[in-house]
Protein backbone atom coordinates (compact mmCIF):
# COMPACT_ATOMS: atom_id res chain seq x y z
CA UNK A 1 0.00 0.00 0.00
CA UNK A 2 1.14 3.54 -0.67
CA UNK A 3 2.07 6.27 1.76
CA UNK A 4 -0.34 8.38 3.78
CA UNK A 5 0.22 11.34 1.47
CA UNK A 6 -2.99 12.52 -0.18
CA UNK A 7 -2.45 12.86 -3.93
CA UNK A 8 -6.05 13.53 -5.04
CA UNK A 9 -8.82 15.12 -2.98
CA UNK A 10 -12.32 15.55 -4.39
CA UNK A 11 -14.71 17.65 -2.31
CA UNK A 12 -18.48 18.04 -2.81
CA UNK A 13 -18.29 17.66 -6.60
CA UNK A 14 -21.49 18.31 -8.60
CA UNK A 15 -21.68 17.97 -12.40
CA UNK A 16 -24.68 18.62 -14.63
CA UNK A 17 -24.99 17.09 -18.08
CA UNK A 18 -27.80 17.76 -20.59
CA UNK A 19 -30.89 16.22 -19.04
CA UNK A 20 -29.16 14.73 -16.00
CA UNK A 21 -27.18 15.58 -12.89
CA UNK A 22 -24.48 12.91 -13.16
CA UNK A 23 -22.40 13.73 -10.06
CA UNK A 24 -24.07 14.70 -6.79
CA UNK A 25 -21.71 15.77 -4.04
CA UNK A 26 -18.82 13.35 -4.64
CA UNK A 27 -16.14 13.17 -1.94
CA UNK A 28 -13.07 11.02 -2.59
CA UNK A 29 -9.47 10.86 -1.36
CA UNK A 30 -6.70 8.87 -3.07
CA UNK A 31 -3.23 8.51 -1.59
CA UNK A 32 0.11 8.30 -3.39
CA UNK A 33 1.00 4.88 -4.84
CA UNK A 34 -2.41 3.57 -3.82
CA UNK A 35 -4.52 1.25 -5.95
CA UNK A 36 -8.02 2.62 -5.35
CA UNK A 37 -10.94 0.74 -6.86
CA UNK A 38 -14.14 2.62 -7.69
CA UNK A 39 -17.01 0.19 -8.11
CA UNK A 40 -20.70 0.63 -8.92
CA UNK A 41 -23.50 -0.43 -11.21
CA UNK A 42 -23.68 0.83 -14.78
CA UNK A 43 -25.14 4.32 -14.65
CA UNK A 44 -23.89 5.09 -11.14
CA UNK A 45 -21.58 7.91 -12.28
CA UNK A 46 -18.17 6.21 -12.39
CA UNK A 47 -17.23 7.23 -15.94
CA UNK A 48 -18.64 10.72 -15.39
CA UNK A 49 -16.31 11.10 -12.43
CA UNK A 50 -13.34 9.86 -14.50
CA UNK A 51 -14.08 12.36 -17.27
CA UNK A 52 -14.49 15.16 -14.73
CA UNK A 53 -11.18 14.34 -13.05
CA UNK A 54 -9.47 14.39 -16.45
CA UNK A 55 -11.05 17.72 -17.39
CA UNK A 56 -12.93 16.44 -20.42
CA UNK A 57 -15.11 18.84 -22.36
CA UNK A 58 -18.65 19.10 -21.00
CA UNK A 59 -17.74 17.94 -17.50
CA UNK A 60 -17.03 21.21 -15.73
CA UNK A 61 -18.21 21.07 -12.10
CA UNK A 62 -21.02 23.35 -10.98
CA UNK A 63 -19.85 23.06 -7.37
CA UNK A 64 -16.98 21.52 -5.48
CA UNK A 65 -13.27 21.26 -6.13
CA UNK A 66 -10.55 18.85 -7.25
CA UNK A 67 -7.14 19.13 -5.59
CA UNK A 68 -4.16 17.27 -7.05
CA UNK A 69 -0.87 17.18 -5.16
CA UNK A 70 -1.90 20.27 -3.20
CA UNK A 71 -3.00 22.27 -6.27
CA UNK A 72 -6.59 23.17 -7.09
CA UNK A 73 -7.07 21.86 -10.64
CA UNK A 74 -10.85 22.28 -10.87
CA UNK A 75 -10.61 24.81 -13.69
CA UNK A 76 -7.53 23.46 -15.48
CA UNK A 77 -7.77 22.07 -19.02
CA UNK A 78 -7.25 18.45 -19.96
CA UNK A 79 -3.82 19.39 -21.37
CA UNK A 80 -2.76 21.12 -18.17
CA UNK A 81 -3.85 18.14 -16.10
CA UNK A 82 -1.94 15.78 -18.37
CA UNK A 83 1.20 17.88 -17.83
CA UNK A 84 0.77 17.44 -14.08
CA UNK A 85 0.84 13.67 -14.58
CA UNK A 86 -2.82 12.67 -14.80
CA UNK A 87 -3.87 10.29 -17.55
CA UNK A 88 -7.04 8.40 -18.44
CA UNK A 89 -7.26 5.05 -20.20
CA UNK A 90 -10.54 5.27 -22.08
CA UNK A 91 -13.22 2.61 -21.76
CA UNK A 92 -13.15 2.23 -25.56
CA UNK A 93 -9.52 2.40 -26.78
CA UNK A 94 -8.75 4.52 -29.81
CA UNK A 95 -7.72 3.23 -33.23
CA UNK A 96 -5.02 4.81 -35.36
CA UNK A 97 -4.85 3.44 -38.88
CA UNK A 98 -1.26 2.91 -39.96
CA UNK A 99 0.36 3.91 -36.65
CA UNK A 100 2.63 1.14 -35.31
CA UNK A 101 2.12 0.02 -31.73
CA UNK A 102 5.69 1.04 -30.78
CA UNK A 103 5.09 4.59 -32.05
CA UNK A 104 1.76 4.77 -30.25
CA UNK A 105 3.37 3.78 -26.94
CA UNK A 106 6.17 6.32 -27.46
CA UNK A 107 3.71 9.22 -27.89
CA UNK A 108 3.10 9.68 -24.17
CA UNK A 109 6.65 8.99 -22.98
CA UNK A 110 8.94 11.84 -21.95
CA UNK A 111 12.03 9.88 -22.96
CA UNK A 112 10.96 7.11 -25.36
CA UNK A 113 13.13 4.02 -25.37
CA UNK A 114 12.83 0.61 -26.98
CA UNK A 115 13.52 -1.02 -23.62
CA UNK A 116 10.58 0.73 -21.91
CA UNK A 117 8.26 -0.04 -24.82
CA UNK A 118 9.19 -3.71 -24.66
CA UNK A 119 8.68 -3.70 -20.87
CA UNK A 120 5.24 -2.16 -21.32
CA UNK A 121 4.11 -4.79 -23.82
CA UNK A 122 5.46 -7.59 -21.67
CA UNK A 123 3.62 -6.11 -18.68
CA UNK A 124 0.29 -6.66 -20.46
CA UNK A 125 1.31 -10.13 -21.71
CA UNK A 126 1.90 -9.14 -25.34
CA UNK A 127 5.03 -10.21 -27.22
CA UNK A 128 7.14 -7.17 -28.24
CA UNK A 129 8.38 -9.04 -31.30
CA UNK A 130 4.83 -9.75 -32.44
CA UNK A 131 3.22 -6.40 -31.64
CA UNK A 132 5.71 -3.53 -31.91
CA UNK A 133 5.28 -3.16 -35.66
CA UNK A 134 1.56 -3.94 -35.83
CA UNK A 135 -0.79 -1.05 -36.48
CA UNK A 136 -3.22 0.20 -33.82
CA UNK A 137 -6.23 -0.38 -36.06
CA UNK A 138 -9.31 -2.53 -36.55
CA UNK A 139 -7.17 -5.61 -37.26
CA UNK A 140 -6.54 -5.81 -33.51
CA UNK A 141 -9.17 -7.45 -31.34
CA UNK A 142 -10.89 -5.49 -28.58
CA UNK A 143 -8.83 -7.31 -25.97
CA UNK A 144 -5.58 -6.54 -27.80
CA UNK A 145 -6.41 -2.85 -28.09
CA UNK A 146 -7.34 -2.74 -24.40
CA UNK A 147 -4.00 -4.28 -23.46
CA UNK A 148 -2.11 -1.85 -25.71
CA UNK A 149 -3.96 1.07 -24.11
CA UNK A 150 -2.87 -0.19 -20.68
CA UNK A 151 0.68 -0.64 -21.96
CA UNK A 152 0.68 2.99 -23.11
CA UNK A 153 -0.37 4.18 -19.64
CA UNK A 154 2.29 2.03 -17.98
CA UNK A 155 4.97 3.24 -20.39
CA UNK A 156 4.39 6.95 -19.69
CA UNK A 157 4.73 6.59 -15.87
CA UNK A 158 1.97 9.07 -14.89
CA UNK A 159 1.48 10.34 -11.34
CA UNK A 160 -2.18 9.23 -11.46
CA UNK A 161 -3.56 6.65 -13.88
CA UNK A 162 -7.36 6.56 -14.18
CA UNK A 163 -8.33 3.23 -15.73
CA UNK A 164 -11.95 3.14 -16.86
CA UNK A 165 -13.24 -0.44 -17.07
CA UNK A 166 -9.93 -1.99 -18.22
CA UNK A 167 -11.36 -5.41 -17.38
CA UNK A 168 -14.44 -5.20 -19.61
CA UNK A 169 -14.46 -7.78 -22.38
CA UNK A 170 -11.41 -9.59 -21.02
CA UNK A 171 -11.55 -13.16 -19.73
CA UNK A 172 -10.66 -14.21 -16.21
CA UNK A 173 -7.04 -14.96 -17.16
CA UNK A 174 -6.87 -11.40 -18.43
CA UNK A 175 -8.18 -10.16 -15.10
CA UNK A 176 -5.30 -11.82 -13.28
CA UNK A 177 -2.85 -10.22 -15.69
CA UNK A 178 -4.45 -6.83 -15.14
CA UNK A 179 -4.15 -7.30 -11.37
CA UNK A 180 -0.44 -8.07 -11.78
CA UNK A 181 -0.02 -4.95 -13.94
CA UNK A 182 -1.69 -2.73 -11.35
CA UNK A 183 0.60 -4.03 -8.62
CA UNK A 184 3.58 -3.42 -10.89
CA UNK A 185 2.43 0.15 -11.57
CA UNK A 186 1.99 0.84 -7.87
CA UNK A 187 5.46 -0.57 -7.12
CA UNK A 188 6.91 1.90 -9.66
CA UNK A 189 5.25 4.86 -7.93
CA UNK A 190 2.12 5.18 -10.08
CA UNK A 191 -1.15 5.87 -8.25
CA UNK A 192 -4.09 4.01 -9.80
CA UNK A 193 -7.81 4.76 -9.78
CA UNK A 194 -9.41 1.60 -11.15
CA UNK A 195 -13.02 1.99 -12.27
CA UNK A 196 -15.03 -1.20 -12.60
CA UNK A 197 -18.42 -2.84 -12.14
CA UNK A 198 -16.89 -6.28 -11.56
CA UNK A 199 -16.60 -7.65 -8.04
CA UNK A 200 -13.50 -9.65 -8.99
CA UNK A 201 -11.36 -6.53 -9.42
CA UNK A 202 -12.09 -5.02 -6.00
CA UNK A 203 -9.71 -7.35 -4.19
CA UNK A 204 -6.59 -6.05 -5.97
CA UNK A 205 -7.03 -2.62 -4.39
CA UNK A 206 -5.58 -1.06 -1.24
CA UNK A 207 -8.81 0.92 -0.77
CA UNK A 208 -12.21 0.67 -2.43
CA UNK A 209 -15.09 3.10 -2.90
CA UNK A 210 -18.66 2.43 -3.97
CA UNK A 211 -20.61 4.82 -6.20
CA UNK A 212 -24.38 4.89 -6.27
CA UNK A 213 -26.70 7.55 -7.57
CA UNK A 214 -23.86 9.81 -8.68
CA UNK A 215 -22.12 9.93 -5.31
CA UNK A 216 -19.68 7.89 -3.22
CA UNK A 217 -21.63 6.07 -0.51
CA UNK A 218 -18.96 3.79 0.97
CA UNK A 219 -15.16 3.87 1.20
CA UNK A 220 -12.98 1.43 3.09
CA UNK A 221 -11.42 -2.01 3.19
CA UNK A 222 -11.89 -3.68 -0.24
CA UNK A 223 -13.46 -6.89 1.09
CA UNK A 224 -16.00 -4.93 3.12
CA UNK A 225 -16.91 -2.68 0.20
CA UNK A 226 -17.21 -5.75 -2.02
CA UNK A 227 -19.61 -7.37 0.46
CA UNK A 228 -21.68 -4.19 0.68
CA UNK A 229 -21.80 -3.95 -3.12
CA UNK A 230 -22.92 -7.57 -3.42
CA UNK A 231 -25.58 -7.25 -0.73
CA UNK A 232 -27.03 -3.83 -1.52
CA UNK A 233 -26.28 -3.09 -5.18
CA UNK A 234 -26.19 -6.38 -7.06
CA UNK A 235 -29.88 -7.12 -6.43
CA UNK A 236 -30.80 -3.76 -7.98
CA UNK A 237 -28.64 -4.46 -11.03
CA UNK A 238 -30.10 -7.93 -11.49
CA UNK A 239 -33.63 -6.59 -11.29
CA UNK A 240 -33.24 -3.34 -13.23
CA UNK A 241 -30.18 -3.92 -15.43
CA UNK A 242 -28.50 -0.61 -14.56
CA UNK A 243 -29.14 2.35 -12.31
CA UNK A 244 -32.26 4.07 -13.66
CA UNK A 245 -33.80 7.11 -12.04
CA UNK A 246 -37.41 6.67 -13.14
CA UNK A 247 -40.43 5.14 -11.46
CA UNK A 248 -39.15 1.61 -12.12
CA UNK A 249 -36.48 2.13 -9.44
CA UNK A 250 -39.10 3.05 -6.79
CA UNK A 251 -37.08 6.00 -5.55
CA UNK A 252 -34.08 3.89 -4.51
CA UNK A 253 -31.44 6.21 -5.91
CA UNK A 254 -33.14 9.43 -4.92
CA UNK A 255 -32.89 8.15 -1.36
CA UNK A 256 -29.18 7.47 -1.86
CA UNK A 257 -28.66 11.13 -2.72
CA UNK A 258 -30.73 12.57 0.13
CA UNK A 259 -29.91 10.10 2.91
CA UNK A 260 -26.60 8.52 1.73
CA UNK A 261 -28.01 5.02 2.26
CA UNK A 262 -28.81 2.17 -0.10
CA UNK A 263 -31.67 -0.22 0.67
Amino acid sequence: MGTDNKLLIVEDLWVQRPGAEVLRGVNLTIREQEIHTLVGLNGSGKTSLALTLMGSEGYKPERGCIVFDGQNITNLSITERARLGITLAWQEPARFEGLPVADYLALGMQNPSRERIEQALEAVALSPQAYMTRAVDSALSGGERKRIELAAVYAMRPRLAILDEPDSGIDMLGLEEIAALLRRMSAEGITVLLITHRDEMIGVADTASLMCGGTVVNTGIPDEVREYFARHCRPHGERLGSQPWGEEANGIYRRVVTERVCE
